[in-house]
């Protein structure tokens, strides 16, 4: 199995971690992922992760609660941490070697940040967790997964969803809806498909990343992807 992409950073939603504290989680989809991560490892590709936080707490909601703007970013930074403590604990055990990095500072938790460090161990086939968003307010996951993206020298950004892809207006109201296989960075500022927020996605074209954003529940997506075959919607240069 020969794949395009070599070194990854996978972007995977809170949403995956469903129900956390109810005992709930998404046992199927999580093991899924991890079994292909483990295959593909094997393979030589190299695979870092950007965990989201919106299962436990969402911003837009806190803020609805009159919570402040800085404060809400905050909650998320650990929302990210406790999944990313829940996701390396999962890996570690299906046996997959796994390192877990934190842009805030959590002491016995898990490790500080380091580019250094996280290239090391990418090298040697180690998937490294981020999370603790980047120890700042008012920068998003997604603008996390871009930033690891560029400073890794990553291939591609991998977006992990609930849906199949971009679309021209959204499936569920519109018969008339399109799927795009493929876009240009510029067909996707100029129709402002909400794909990621602005600032990551600026991030992303202007370092010429791929992106692809994909329907993580679809069984070996993941392998398609890296092999280069139709998966959810690319997007990247278009000459």
């Amino acid at each position: 199995m020969n794949f395009i992409y070599k070194r990854i950073v996978f972007k995977i939603s809170g949403e995956v971690i469903k129900g956390i504290n109810k005992s709930k989680i998404n046992d199927d989809v999580i093991h899924d992922i991890i079994r292909d991560i483990k295959f593909i490892l094997n393979k030589g590709v190299e695979v870092s992760i950007v965990i989201g936080g919106g299962n436990l707490f969402r911003g837009v909601s806190l803020l609805k609660l009159g919570i402040n703007r800085v404060t809400c970013d905050y909650i998320g930074m650990l929302s990210t941490v406790i999944n990313g403590l829940f996701l390396k604990d999962l890996f570690n055990k299906c046996n997959v070697p796994v390192y877990l990095m934190s842009a805030i500072a959590t002491h016995n938790m898990c490790n500080e940040y380091n580019l250094e460090k996280a290239l090391h161990l990418l090298s040697k086939s180690v998937v490294v967790i981020f999370c603790g968003g980047l120890g700042q307010p008012f920068f998003t996951t997604d603008s996390v997964a871009c930033l690891r993206a560029i400073e890794t020298n990553s291939d591609i950004i991998l977006k992990g969803t609930k849906v199949d892809g971009v679309y021209s207006n959204d499936p569920n109201n519109s018969k008339n809806s399109v799927f795009f296989h493929q876009l240009s960075y510029q067909d996707v500022l100029k129709n402002e498909f909400k794909i990621m927020d602005l600032t990551a996605f600026i991030l992303a074209r202007d370092y010429k990343i791929p992106i692809c954003i994909f329907n993580i529940n679809h069984k070996n997506a993941l392998f398609r992807i890296l092999r280069g075959e139709h998966e959810g919607t690319i997007i990247k240069d278009i000459d």
